[in-house]
């Protein structure tokens, strides 16, 4: 027999995906009819994608993974800023027409560091089941993409998770090109769960219409619990005990709309992100 508490996330988990299909379907009429006008215009539009940290995770995302389109309450309670002030800079514009060329050694590991205002998040990537999606971050976070960013999404029922990687704050952001899925089939996601302290990313994929595959660009989110998504989202690293301790941290903040899913309450920016290889 269901409990009402289980109900009640598989609730939660249904709204997240639906309002991710949404989210995708409005991008879709958007590029649409920024095409009608670039050929009025005679302009070609260089289209960003929109990653979904999904609904999770379309952006994701939620979002996909994609950006969350959640009903505010009345009066969401927020807890304190645990969190300190943003260091003094402005995010670069990267955008890229082309996926860039595989330069990572795909036998090495490499390490994203998020250096935020809330501490820092330490990623172990796998760049041997991941190498395009390692290699994009390298090449992204190279350029200083990630830099002075917001993670502008965190859903706290049904899923666990915490969305960043878009330099426009919206959910809406991304470099300009997109790269395939990968590693969908792994171990680690048996039984539908993304386990915690698993990093995977945001995308276009709509479950219903099977469209949107390798959409991912560069949102991407952070499992701080045990999530129970589809296994539509490529896991490409594993977040550092310290950095799940961050992690704790914004989610103990919650977030602005009170519901479970939105704006961090917690000021959550990347400073500095940098990628290392060992």
């Amino acid at each position: 027999m269901v409990s009402q508490e289980q109900r009640r996330r598989q609730l939660a988990r249904e709204k997240f995906l639906r309002q991710q299909q949404r989210r995708t379907s409005a991008r879709r009429k958007a590029r649409a009819r920024n095409a009608v006008i670039a050929s009025v215009l005679g302009v070609i539009l260089i289209g960003s994608v929109a990653l979904y940290t999904t609904g999770v995770l379309k952006d994701d995302g939620k979002k996909e993974n994609a950006s969350a389109e959640v009903t505010p309450s009345a009066s969401p309670s927020k807890a304190p800023d645990p969190c300190e002030k943003p260091a003094e800079g402005k995010v670069k514009e990267v955008t890229s027409k082309k996926e860039p060329e595989v330069t990572i050694d795909e036998s090495a590991k490499y390490t994203m560091d998020l250096q935020t205002t809330c501490g820092d998040i330490s990623i172990a990537m796998d760049a041997a089941k991941t190498p395009r999606t390692v290699n994009s971050f390298d090449f992204l976070v190279n350029k200083g993409y990630l830099d002075h960013t917001k993670c502008h999404r965190l859903t706290t029922a049904g899923i666990y998770v915490l969305q960043c990687g878009d330099p426009q704050g919206t959910g809406m952001g991304g470099p300009g090109y997109t790269i395939p899925d990968e590693n969908l089939k792994d171990k680690s996601l048996k039984g539908g769960v993304y386990p915690a302290g698993t990093v995977a990313m945001a995308n276009q994929y709509n479950a219903q219409t099977k469209e949107g595959r390798n959409s991912g660009g560069s949102q991407f989110f952070l499992v701080f619990q045990d999530s129970q998504l589809p296994p539509d989202y490529t896991p490409f690293g594993t977040i550092s005990e310290s950095g799940m301790k961050v992690l704790e941290k914004i989610a103990k903040a919650g977030e602005n709309t009170g519901q479970g899913d939105g704006t961090p309450n917690a000021t959550v920016v990347i400073n500095k992100a940098t990628v290392k290889e060992s």
